[in-house]
């Protein structure tokens, strides 16, 4: 009789769930008043932007490549949409959110061309491209800042803005906006052909090519997704910022980065998921926000248990993959000597360790 067991991203999943309550329950009993409306709202806005980012980089990172250049896409549709929403003030929110998010798509593509038909290592793309596009920014912008009192109205209070509550919790509309994108990658991903194309590709290339699966298109579409929500992180740290410079969306890179791989996406490729690059985007803002009340500690001890987490991370993921490597093997030993064969059909192909 078959048992039931976690296939492995769910339990990094449900890990990263745990230190999540005990990271609350923990500084609740350390600080006064810490679980307020006030600090929840800080917290959420903080993952808004991150989170997009870190879902359009767990995409890469699925396909055994990586983006550097994402901080640098977010800073150049952030700056573009303001000085366009700037000279054109009535300009609808969603024709607004298309600028950004076309911008980053533009320059997402370009990298994932680079890649997948220049057939360079995408760690040697990102990283000219994030000084490329950094470097247009400043030549762009010319020295020019843009200032909130230029923009709509409706942007300026977008951050602001409430789609519901649960008592003094507040649920912000960019937080709840990234909830969804999360939410609908992950489907995608896990429900669509295309999605379980791109564990196939980040798990085996050689057996995806030898599969007949589109292995340049897949990873030309991944860098574009990836660009297009870093684009839409962009149009978050605008709202939510609304003073934007040429420096807008430095660093970004690596939070995200640093929360795909605390939520569980392996660097090896061909695994994780885009709710467990959500998860450790909340893991992380949580501990900074909460370290940031506690006096004693420094920012540089901040910044080394956010290392320390990603140390974490990564051990953990090597650990769980050589178990359940290990226990597939077994049960293919157990079913070969039996002589049972299992079937295998087109959305197994090379999917190790990634979701179906």
């Amino acid at each position: 009789m078959k048992t039931a067991r976690l296939r492995p991203e769910r339990l990094k999943e449900l890990i990263l769930f745990v230190l999540i309550v005990g990271t609350l329950v923990g500084f609740s009993l350390a600080i006064d008043d810490y679980l307020s409306g006030r600090f929840f709202n800080r917290v959420t806005q903080g993952v808004a932007v991150t989170a997009v980012l870190a879902a359009g980089q767990s995409l890469v990172i699925i396909t055994r490549n990586i983006d550097l250049s994402v901080g640098s896409i977010a800073g150049v549709s952030a700056y573009v949409t303001g000085d366009l929403l700037g000279d054109r003030v009535g300009t609808n929110s969603v024709v607004a959110v298309l600028i950004a998010v076309g911008i980053g798509a533009g320059l997402g593509l370009l990298n994932g061309a680079l890649v997948s038909l220049g057939r360079i290592p995408s760690i040697i793309v990102t990283l000219g491209t994030l000084a490329i596009y950094r470097t247009w920014l400043i030549s762009y912008a010319d020295a020019r800042t843009i200032t909130a009192d230029s923009l709509p109205q409706w942007l300026v209070d977008l951050p602001r803005s409430t789609v519901f509550r649960i008592g003094e919790f507040e649920f912000r509309t960019m937080f709840v906006l990234a909830v969804v994108v999360v939410v609908a990658l992950q489907l995608a991903l896990g429900r669509l052909r295309l999605g379980r194309m791109v564990y196939a590709i980040g798990s085996n290339p050689e057996a995806a090519r030898q599969a007949g699966l589109p292995d340049r298109r897949i990873t030309l579409a991944a860098f574009t997704a990836c660009g297009a929500l870093a684009g839409l992180g962009g149009f978050l740290v605008l709202a939510r910022f609304g003073t934007i410079t040429v420096t807008a969306g430095q660093g970004l890179e690596l939070e995200s980065i640093a929360a795909a791989v605390v939520g569980g996406v392996s660097t090896l490729g061909g695994s994780g998921t885009i709710v467990g690059s959500l998860f450790g985007t909340v893991l992380i803002a949580l501990l900074n926000q909460s370290l940031v009340r506690v006096p004693q500690i420094s920012e540089f001890v901040r910044d080394a248990v956010l290392g320390l987490l990603i140390l974490l991370a990564v051990v953990v993921d090597g650990l769980l993959s050589r178990r359940f490597t290990a226990r597939r093997t077994i049960m293919a030993s157990d079913s070969t000597g039996r002589g049972d064969v299992p079937a295998v059909d087109d959305r197994d192909v090379a999917v190790v360790g990634g979701t179906p």
